[in-house]
C-alpha cells in the first residue's frame, strides 16, 4: 500500500508511505489507497522456524509455574495429536487471567531474538516486491506489540492466533487473518493471494513441524515451493503420510529424536534464502 501524497502529508503519525510504517485502514480510507503489486509471496511460520522462541513463550514467561502444562499442549498440537482449536481452549483454561500490553512488552524486552537475517530478508522481499506474510500459530498481540516496538520491518499481512489480542495500533499490519484451526494457513495464504492478485505459480511456504503440515498439504495442491526450516521429525512424518515431497531443507534439520540446538540454530544466515527466492520468483 502506498499512500496519497496529500493525504499522507495531513496523518498525525509518521509515514513514509510504504510498509515500513504501517496502519489498519477503514472503508472511509480507501480512495486514499493504492494497492502495492507483488511478485510472489513467502507464506511462513514463526516460531521455531524463523526465531527460536514457541508460540506459548509469552504465557510461559508471564505465569512460569505453567511451564510444564503449557509446553505439553505445544507439543501436542506440533505433533499433530490435537487441534489448534483444543489447544487454544485447554490453555485458557490454564491460565489465571489475560496477558497485559505491558507483560507482552517486558517479554519482548527481555527475550526477542530471531534467527540470524531474518529482518533483512524481510527488508530485501519488501524491497522486491515480494510479499512477506507471517503465518503462525503465535499470538496476534505479540506480533503487533513487535511491530509497535520496531523489532521487525513491517509487512503487509499477518495471519496469527487471536487468543490474545490488542486494541489495532497505527503499527498493525494493514490485513490481519484470524488463524482459529491449523487449516486456516492454507485458506489464509489464499486470502492474500486474492487480495493482492498474485500468481498461484509465485508462493513459497516455509514451517518448521507438523503443525505445518495441513499448509504443506495446501502448498502441495497447489504448486508451492516447500521449505522446511529447521525442520523437526513430526513435519517429515507428516509429509512422508501423506506424500508431500519437501523441495528445500534449510537449517538444522531434526530427526531420530535429536534434541534441538539452540547454538546451531542461531549460527544459520536466512539470508542465503534470497538467492533461493531469486531463482524461483525470476
Amino acid at each position: 500500500l502506498a499512500l496519497d501524497d496529500k493525504f499522507r502529508d495531513s496523518l498525525p503519525w509518521e509515514t513514509d508511505g510504504s510498509f515500513k510504517t504501517l496502519f489498519r485502514v477503514g472503508p472511509i480510507w480507501e480512495r486514499y489507497i493504492k494497492v502495492e503489486s507483488y511478485t510472489g509471496i513467502i507464506s511462513s511460520d514463526w516460531n521455531q522456524c524463523l526465531a527460536p522462541c514457541g508460540p506459548f513463550d509469552p504465557l510461559i514467561d508471564t505465569y512460569p509455574e505453567l511451564t510444564a502444562d503449557l509446553t505439553a499442549v505445544f507439543r501436542e498440537y506440533t505433533g499433530n495429536k490435537i487441534s489448534l482449536g483444543t489447544a487454544n481452549t485447554r490453555i485458557r483454561q490454564l491460565l489465571p487471567g489475560p496477558i497485559s500490553l505491558q507483560q507482552m512488552d517486558a517479554y519482548l524486552d527481555a527475550s526477542f531474538r530471531t534467527y540470524k537475517g531474518v529482518p533483512e530478508l524481510i527488508d530485501w522481499c519488501a524491497e522486491h516486491k515480494i510479499l512477506f506474510m507471517i503465518n503462525t500459530t503465535g499470538l496476534t498481540g505479540y506480533f503487533q506489540r513487535v511491530f509497535a516496538k520496531k523489532l521487525l520491518p513491517g509487512i503487509p499481512v499477518l495471519s496469527a492466533n487471536g487468543m490474545v489480542r490488542y486494541p489495532s495500533l497505527a503499527t498493525d499490519p494493514p490485513q490481519i487473518f484470524d488463524l482459529d484451526e491449523i487449516q486456516d494457513k492454507g485458506r489464509n495464504t489464499a486470502r492474500a493471494l486474492e487480495s493482492f492478485d498474485i500468481s498461484k505459480n509465485k508462493v513459497v511456504i516455509i514451517g518448521d513441524s507438523g503443525g505445518d503440515g495441513p499448509h504443506f498439504l495446501w502448498g502441495k495442491h497447489n504448486n508451492a515451493y516447500l521449505i522446511g526450516s529447521m525442520a523437526k521429525q513430526s513435519l517429515t512424518n507428516y509429509c512422508e503420510k501423506k506424500g508431500i515431497g519437501i523441495d528445500l531443507f534449510f537449517g538444522t534439520t531434526y530427526s531420530n529424536g535429536r534434541q534441538r540446538s539452540d547454538e546451531e540454530e542461531m549460527g544459520v544466515d536466512f539470508r542465503e534464502l534470497i538467492s533461493v527466492v531469486e531463482g524461483l520468483f525470476a
